[in-house]
């Protein structure tokens, strides 16, 4: 996966009248907090009279696979867009439900090759006052958007699957075998171009669509052949549900997926409970975290805010930097707004511990 390359702004000794209901992030908007502070000791208080904002930023925005997902994504759409044709026409002409299947998911598949490719392009504008976070979002949104494309495409192809089972019509399967290897031969093609792309959520949801479109035509192969010899019309519904039990599923996936990020989800694999500890236990000068909100811009973008408790007399800058270099390092975050609180001492467990 790629990596960004980040830059970083420190801003520290700020002094002001600290508010535990709400405390500015440094993009334009407030985040609110209404939680206790659990991870503070009962022998410690926090001074909110005496808190301080730290604050580093890293804005990607995703400019590192631009020109290359681009290009396949438009190739791919070329290659789609002309075997969709085939397939209708041919699916048409032989009678075949999968066929027509395949060429209407080939369309489907058209168009979320077209959201991805303007998703990429509207991703590189650069943040303005509006969208402080620049424009990285929408691939997450087209792809989210592409997946609700791929579950209502598995329905319908599973409706007229059952329909064909109760209701069987002729095929032509000589016709039904001719373009389904032409169609397998572009989808695979297609496969194959946008495959080596740089990773994106975004991405993964068109790779999703053409490799349905893959499966399909290599199911309306398989009924084609079964037909040809047998004369067994009825597998070609069988694998036409089989093939959208297949859609359905990454469609699910990716929909999760995304609707997760956009939902200001915490990273899948985050704990925080551990992320808290960890930094207490790491970062010289400070006692606890508390008030720790972990998101994703897009799937590879992640960014938290948290307070951190530094016992009086600690160093903030050497704080801030600590707490900033032990999540790049250890946790992948690169941008973090970090409030620093002091505290005042009542027993013996508030010295600063220092680590090696």
């Amino acid at each position: 996966m790629t990596r960004h390359t980040h830059v970083d702004h420190a801003h520290h000794d700020h002094h002001h009248d600290h508010d535990h209901g709400t405390h500015s992030r440094g993009h334009g908007h407030d985040h609110g907090h209404g939680h206790e502070h659990p991870h503070a000791p009962a022998p410690l208080k926090a001074k909110s009279a005496h808190a301080g904002h730290g604050h580093s930023h890293a804005h990607g925005h995703h400019h590192h696979h631009g020109g290359s997902n681009e290009t396949r994504l438009f190739w791919a759409l070329i290659i789609t867009t002309v075997f969709m044709l085939v397939e209708a026409v041919g699916g048409f002409l032989s009678g075949s439900l999968a066929l027509v299947a395949d060429s209407i998911h080939m369309l489907t598949d058209a168009a979320s090759l077209v959201l991805a490719l303007v998703a990429l392009r509207v991703a590189k504008r650069p943040a303005d006052a509006v969208f402080s976070f620049g424009h990285a979002r929408y691939e997450v949104l087209a792809a989210f958007v592409n997946g609700l494309a791929l579950l209502v495409l598995s329905a319908w192809i599973i409706v007229e699957s059952i329909q064909r089972l109760i209701h069987p019509e002729p095929v032509q399967s000589q016709t039904m075998l001719i373009v389904a290897a032409l169609g397998f031969a572009a989808n695979l093609a297609a496969f194959l171009v946008l495959r080596d792309g740089e990773d994106s959520l975004n991405l993964r949801s068109a790779i999703l669509h053409v490799l349905g479109d893959l499966l399909g035509s290599a199911a309306a192969m398989a009924a084609a052949v079964v037909i040809m010899f047998s004369n067994w019309t009825t597998i070609d519904p069988i694998l036409s549900i089989i093939v959208a039990g297949l859609i359905l599923r990454g469609g699910w996936q990716v929909t999760r997926q995304s609707a997760h990020i956009l939902l200001e989800g915490a990273p899948q694999d985050f704990d925080s409970d551990h992320l808290a500890s960890d930094l207490a236990e790491n970062v010289p000068g400070i006692t606890s975290i508390h008030h720790l909100h972990a998101w994703s811009l897009t799937d590879d973008h992640r960014m938290m805010t948290l307070h951190a408790v530094m016992i009086e007399g600690s160093d903030r800058k050497d704080v801030l930097e600590g707490i900033q270099n032990r999540l790049r390092s250890h946790f992948g975050i690169a941008h973090v707004t970090v409030q620093l609180e002091h505290i005042e001492c009542s027993g013996p467990g508030c010295h600063p511990q220092r680590h090696a």
